[in-house]
């Protein structure tokens, strides 16, 4: 089913993995599969290298793109594992269904991303937080500038090294105009969009001295919803609360994994709406212990502070967090160190 060409030569000689810049430097090889004639072609392995498209694909004019973000760890005996690969295969699919991307096989995706990890396995590096990041995404290749879903598509996935993520001291700013995504629109799909249209309130909110935003929903700008690109956790007390998945937050793999391992230790977690006044009542209080946000790159990113309506809170800093709990227990799981009761893990043979 796959055509593979391998590459002639490795680069791996030339990467110093111990300086590592996330997402910059990509392995030997790439998936891609072209979508034409009603049909999804023959998938092919090759050697990673720039791709050539008319400047009339419509990916350009109409934004018709979706993408994931994974990981594959290697473990002490060399074995490969991803984590819960069938949420995010089943989250690309849901995401291109929202843009009228055809649905890409599951038997082309898990032969595809098992064979390109296995061809490529020299670049998973073993070690705690070193892993391989992986990028499915699909993007609309057909000439034409007319206002309509393309007729062809390619679906990839490349691969990049990755060290472990730590984006330094986190302070975020309550949204108070702008918001991630509106009822009835794309906000619960990874499509491109959504990231490029955050980057400019991003920029406004770090010439204030914060570097994420956390996004309000759009009618109100009373409820909080996400974190920068990360789904956001809040700790009131020893209670966990996070917002609902809905037509405007992203269903994240990581957070769906926090609520499960809270529940199983005894955690009480709520998830439901967060209004904005809830939470400065709860600074106020003291009662707010922590936030943090949780996503495939970070795992778990605690939040030291926020800004709301030119007032500044700092967090408390605390030895039993819930932040460190999380991540600690996710990334056992994620590198076979530790039982896996939910059957998370994926090995690839």
């Amino acid at each position: 089913m796959l055509d593979i060409q391998k590459a002639d030569t490795s680069k791996i000689d030339q990467v110093d993995f111990n300086n590592l810049v996330f997402g910059q430097v990509f392995t030997d090889h790439m998936f891609e599969c072209d979508y034409k004639n009603g049909s999804w072609q023959t998938p092919v392995i090759k050697p990673y290298g720039n791709l050539s498209m008319p400047p009339s694909a419509r990916v350009f004019h109409y934004g018709q793109a979706v993408f994931e973000g994974m990981k594959a760890y290697k473990d002490q005996d060399d074995q490969i594992w991803l984590f819960r690969p069938e949420e995010n295969f089943n989250r690309i699919n849901k995401s291109s269904e929202r843009l009228a991307i055809p649905e890409f096989p599951k038997e082309y995706f898990f032969e595809g991303l098992e064979t390109l990890l296995k061809m490529d396995s020299a670049w998973i590096q073993k070690g705690f937080g070193n892993s391989l990041y992986i990028r499915p995404f699909v993007m609309a290749t057909e000439a034409g500038v007319s206002a309509s879903p393309a007729g062809e598509y390619k679906f990839m996935i490349i691969c990049s090294p990755a060290q472990a993520y730590y984006s330094g001291e986190v302070r975020v700013k309550f949204s108070e105009k702008f918001s991630r995504a509106a009822d009835g629109g794309v906000g619960y799909a990874k499509a491109a969009g959504n990231y490029g249209a955050q980057f400019y309130p991003t920029n406004l909110a770090k010439e204030e001295g914060f570097q994420q935003i956390v996004w309000t929903d759009a009618s109100t700008h009373e409820y909080l919803e996400e974190a920068g690109t990360m789904n956001v956790f809040f700790r009131i007390g020893d209670k966990l609360v996070t917002a609902p998945t809905s037509d405007r937050i992203l269903d994240g793999v990581t957070r769906k994994s926090v609520i499960t391992l809270a529940e199983d230790h005894h955690i009480d977690v709520e998830v439901r709406r967060v209004s904005v006044q809830e939470i400065l009542d709860a600074a106020k209080s003291g009662e707010l212990k922590e936030m943090f946000g949780s996503g495939t790159a970070t795992v778990i990113n605690p939040i030291l502070g926020f800004g709301f309506k030119g007032e500044k809170y700092e967090l408390p800093k605390i030895e039993d967090s819930y932040a460190k709990f999380f991540k600690d227990t996710l990334m056992k799981i994620q590198y076979n160190e530790a039982e896996d009761k939910f059957g998370w893990r994926h090995q690839v043979k």
